[in-house]
């Protein structure tokens, strides 16, 4: 998921891309940002897309950066949200080495580190700690690789989705699946998509520079991953993990 990707789809963002303020039902979110929130502190959004977090997050901080590497993402933001005051909108990349990020108090990243590229992935995460004033928090959203497997391993068992089943492919096209499954990527509409192992996030962050503070389940419904689930098919539910970090060097 690079630049051009996320140029190209920014006019069907809402169409087109799962709105996790919409379906974190619990609004765990929600109840982080305004357990580290202050009129006094300022927030950034990285990888805010089209801004949906914007009505959530100015009426909880005295400033907001909004952050996105997709220009017309940018745009639609702004036009969307110029009723809200406190918002500075910014275009960049935070695979890129070069990078201008105001240091600020809370740092809201949503399902945003998604690149294939571990190369692109490593400079996401080394940037995390410059959008951050020391012993400020992150709260950062991304895909659980555990709950990708749980879900394709209850399709296969029970084919819930037929439409989801695996299927038999080439030895070549099954060698570059198993080798981006053992990265953690999975394919999302034909996109090799990261999700992440929690051991794996607590070490990547750990290892730049944070304290975990709470990691957390956003659960969603099984209709997320199946089209028309059977009625009995419930708990464990699909999730995304939510990480609570502080910034401690």
């Amino acid at each position: 998921m690079d630049k051009n990707y996320w140029e190209k789809i920014a006019p069907s963002y809402n169409e087109e891309i799962f709105d996790v303020l919409r379906n974190d039902k619990k609004g765990l979110i929600k109840s982080a940002l305004k357990k580290y929130s202050s009129k006094n502190k300022t927030v950034i959004d990285i990888g805010c897309a089209v801004g949906k977090w914007i009505p959530v997050l100015s009426p909880l901080f005295k400033k907001v950066f909004a952050l996105d590497l997709s220009k017309k993402n940018i745009e639609i933001a702004r036009s969307n949200h110029a009723s809200f005051r406190n918002v500075a909108y910014l275009n960049s990349n935070m695979s890129k080495n070069k990078k201008e990020i105001p240091r600020c108090d809370v740092a809201l990243c949503i399902n945003a580190i998604l690149t294939g590229s571990l190369k692109e992935r490593s400079l996401f995460f080394k940037s995390l700690p410059q959008s951050l004033k020391n012993d400020g928090y992150l709260i950062l959203v991304v895909p659980s690789l555990e709950s990708a497997m749980l879900a394709k391993m209850t399709n296969n068992q029970f084919r819930v989705d037929k439409t989801l089943l695996t299927k038999r492919t080439s030895p070549g096209k099954a060698f570059e699946k198993l080798s981006q499954l053992l990265q953690g990527n999975v394919e999302i509409d034909n996109v090799p998509t990261k999700h992440y192992l929690k051991e794996e996030l607590l070490y990547l962050l750990k290892n730049e520079g944070f304290r975990l503070r709470d990691v957390k389940k956003i659960e969603y419904g099984w209709e997320t991953e199946f089209t028309n689930p059977p009625r009995w098919l419930k708990d464990p539910y699909p999730w995304d993990w939510l990480v609570i970090a502080q910034k401690i060097k």
